[in-house]
């Protein structure tokens, strides 16, 4: 019995969504700089000019759907239930690494995805700053040698990454943006992401169905895999790694 599944539209309009909202950020960033306009303003002009564009496209290309984004997370309490209720709900983040977005980094992204009856089943995550996009329903890399390296938050890495970057043999590098470093083992260049302490469904969802359709191995820490929509719109903990390598990160993570 197969579980709920994206039609080719979904795979299309998150991809393209992504795309669009990107290249709209990269462009409002240059502009905004180059007025001299301080980062605070520049990662809150691109959060909210992100989040109506997103907003506006899914209206008209999926008006039956319901969405949660992280810019309108003050929903009234009717629009929290029937979100809850529904079976079909994108899960976007305009703007993921913001301040990454207002320091000129490269390690920012554009998240938007599907989740089905709380599966991700469809999802796109762009790099605007690299000319990168990694979406489901299109050929994904087949990385070869994968380089000894596992990612983890640049600002608040869990305390037992180091172990786990020592228990597969790896170096340790911070990064921004979930989906930046989600697509750092998608694309080839780090063998595992690993994040505990706080993340929240719109940081984690499309990433999550990229990595999936990958080939990936995804779960929390205990191993079990990763849920959407849920009330608390949290998903603290989070691996994503090369296939075989997830018995000796979880074994480090939960300090076996």
């Amino acid at each position: 019995m197969t579980g709920p599944t994206a039609s080719e539209h979904d795979h299309f309009l998150a991809r393209s969504l992504a795309e669009m909202a990107g290249r709209h950020l990269r462009d409002l960033r240059a502009e905004l700089f180059a007025d001299g306009v301080a980062p605070r303003e520049v990662k809150d002009r691109g959060d909210l000019t992100s989040h109506e564009f997103l907003m506006d496209c899914l209206a008209t290309e999926a008006p039956g759907d319901a969405v949660l984004s992280e810019e309108a997370t003050g929903e009234p309490e009717d629009l929290v239930a029937a979100r809850l209720a529904a079976r079909r709900v994108w899960i976007v983040d305009p703007l993921d690494g913001t301040r990454e977005f207002g320091e000129g980094r490269d390690d920012w992204a554009v998240h938007v995805a599907l989740a089905v009856d709380g599966q991700p089943v469809c999802g796109a995550v762009a790099l605007p700053s690299l000319g990168e996009s990694y979406a489901t329903g299109h050929p994904l890399p087949a990385p070869g040698d994968v380089p000894p390296v596992v990612v983890a938050s640049r600002t608040r890495p869990p305390g037992w990454a180091a172990d786990a970057a020592a228990a597969v043999g790896a170096e340790l590098v911070g990064m921004g943006s979930a989906g930046a470093k989600a697509m750092e083992v998608v694309a080839g260049r780090a063998l595992a992401y690993v994040h505990a302490g706080g993340m929240s469904e719109w940081d984690s969802c499309a990433p999550v169905a990229v990595a999936l359709a990958a080939g990936l191995w995804v779960s929390q820490l205990d191993g079990s895999p990763l849920r959407f929509n849920k009330a608390s719109r949290s998903t603290p903990e989070l691996v994503i790694c090369r296939p075989g390598l997830e018995g000796a990160i979880l074994a480090a993570a939960n300090g076996a």
